[in-house]
């Protein structure tokens, strides 16, 4: 092939982004519902698309340029869904931020997210939308222009009171566009289509990972496969779409002409009774998803029309839990990633069988990243298939983020030799699998031996009293280290410390048993998730902490 042949070809190639989904969406499965949301409300592709380029023509008559930053603060509704699109089709980069954000920290996100010219929020979120642009004013910022996203029909009334002068209205906004508005692909596939923020486990502000068009576009077709998304399914949306997109599948669903189920408010009742009315596929989010299906009551747990396929990231539930679920007629698949990989790259099912082992974190090599790996820290050598040998899980490829926003030096940090640090340690098994061991920030060291936290916090999980638990590493007044475990009991439950450690030494060797236990609230932070970091600094000061040293 000549050159002259290489050269031509290039130039016929487009750049590769998700919201071409859409505009296929609408002609191949023109007439199939797109969403649903409180019944009342429905779209068929056609419409959505139809929808999205008008929301994409009302932002440029915004003043919307090129990679300018769009935040929405929204729980899981069409309007939210249709930001995935109208956005990027502008041109825009959307962030949609956490709801249960402070705001004060909700406040410095959008301070960093400057220029961020326009916020959508939801009418259940506009007063800590509005308080947060105060502080903005007040640190001499420019707050965003604010379009406020009313209720649905057939919702709980909900009252909006002092709504500044020039408030935009959602559906008002939608009506000055124009349904035959060209989109304005990027130019450049690495260009951002969005902004997700961190948990911020550490206890600073949450770093912005940016995604590109061409990551969200890999991403989306390898979840097809990744979660066995066949033609037309039909999607429950129980995790949140500020999660990493909602882990893709705002983009993944029009590929497959599939339906999305919103839903604003989630629980086991409304679980089980979407599956019954909309006939739900699968659907996605934390593990606590599975406990509140596994301890619903008994008239809420009907039996399922079909098996369902469910998919949790995260601290997984006791096995009973997870084998109650199974009988229920839910499918579970476990997921490992992070929000700078778009969310759980490496998915996997679990099996009441073959999982009986419920500590080990075994997860099989994935087919979508280029590159998965375990790496000695210190030499960036791969580390044996031994089964023993504690590395760093490390990936490379075109499925990673771009970066951190407005931070090189923490993309520096995270990015070595064009691969990404997880912060996660693990080993190779000799089949290539990877079993996770624990944060690097996280294992401890006791008696010469690694101790995961994880797995001492698995075994805390299948004692019948204990509903949540978190342990850390402990030095004594000799500097040496022994697991330190805070225990929430469930309700209505009494335990002693000896009755917890005698159940650890039953399921654990001598050096992962707890040396010390005390039982109380697990801080945690906007997404649940426990910040360790807090108990270690509670250790180090002895103050407010009872603890019983066995």
């Amino acid at each position: 092939m000549s050159e002259e042949e290489l050269v031509e070809c290039s130039r016929k190639t487009m750049p590769l982004s998700p919201i071409s989904f859409l505009e296929q969406a609408s002609t191949a499965y023109g007439d199939n519902i797109s969403i649903i949301f409180n019944d009342n409300v429905r779209f068929s592709w056609r419409q959505t698309h139809q929808r999205c380029l008008k929301l994409a023509s009302a932002l440029v008559n915004l003043g919307l340029s090129h990679n300018d930053n769009v935040a929405a603060l929204a729980p899981n509704i069409p309007a939210l869904y249709e930001l995935h699109f109208g956005v990027p089709m502008a041109g825009g980069v959307l962030s949609a931020l956490n709801t249960q954000l402070d705001v004060k920290a909700l406040a410095l996100i959008l301070e960093q997210l400057e220029p961020c010219k326009i916020m959508f929020v939801d009418y259940q979120f506009i007063d800590s939308a509005l308080k947060a642009c105060e502080i903005l004013y007040q640190r001499k910022c420019k707050p965003p222009h604010i379009v406020l996203i009313p209720r649905y029909d057939l919702e709980p009334s909900f009252s909006v009171k002092d709504i500044p002068p020039g408030t935009l209205n959602y559906n008002e906004l939608l009506a000055t566009g124009q349904k035959d508005f060209e989109t304005l692909k990027p130019s450049n596939e690495c260009n951002p289509i969005s902004v997700n923020y961190t948990s911020g486990t550490t206890g600073i502000l949450p770093k912005g990972v940016v995604y590109s068009h061409k990551g969200a576009y890999l991403n989306s077709l390898a979840a097809i496969a990744r979660f066995e998304m066949k033609q037309m399914a039909v999607f429950l949306w129980t995790v949140d779409m500020f999660r990493c997109n909602g882990w893709c599948f705002p983009w993944v669903m029009p590929a497959i002409g599939g339906t999305n189920i919103c839903l604003r408010n989630v629980s086991a009742k409304s679980i089980f009774d979407a599956i019954h009315r909309y006939k739900v596929t699968h659907f996605c989010g934390a593990p606590t998803l599975l406990d509140m299906i596994a301890n619903t009551s008994s008239s809420d747990q009907r039996p399922l029309p079909h098996r369902v396929n469910a998919t949790v990231a995260g601290v997984l539930p006791p096995i009973h839990v997870l084998n109650k679920v199974s009988q229920l007629g839910f499918d579970v698949n476990i997921g490992y990633g992070m929000t700078e990989t778009y969310g759980p790259f490496i998915v996997r099912p679990w099996n009441p069988t073959s999982d009986s082992e419920h500590t080990k974190l075994n997860y099989g090599m994935s087919e979508f990243m280029q590159n998965v790996d375990v790496k000695d820290p210190k030499t960036n050598e791969s580390t044996p298939c031994d089964g023993k040998t504690i590395g760093e899980i490390v990936f490379k490829g075109d499925a990673l983020m771009v970066g951190y926003l407005k931070n090189p030096e923490a993309t520096k940090e995270a990015i070595r030799d064009g691969w990404y640090m997880t912060g996660d340690l693990g080993v190779r098994q000799p089949n290539g699998s990877i079993t996770m061991k624990d944060r690097r920030k996280d294992i401890m060291y006791c008696k010469g031996e690694a101790v995961s936290s994880l797995e001492v916090e698995a075994v805390l999980l299948n004692h019948p009293k204990v509903l949540k638990a978190a342990v850390v590493g402990r030095c004594d007044e000799y500097l040496l280290e022994s697991p330190f475990a805070i225990i929430k009991l469930r309700k209505g439950c009494s335990a002693t410390v000896e009755e917890v450690i005698k159940f650890c030494e039953d399921h654990l060797a001598s050096h992962m048993v707890p040396r010390s236990v005390v039982f109380g609230d697990l801080p945690v932070n906007s997404t649940g998730k426990v910040q360790k970091f807090r108990i270690r600094e509670k250790i180090k000061s002895e103050n407010g902490v009872t603890q019983r040293n066995i």
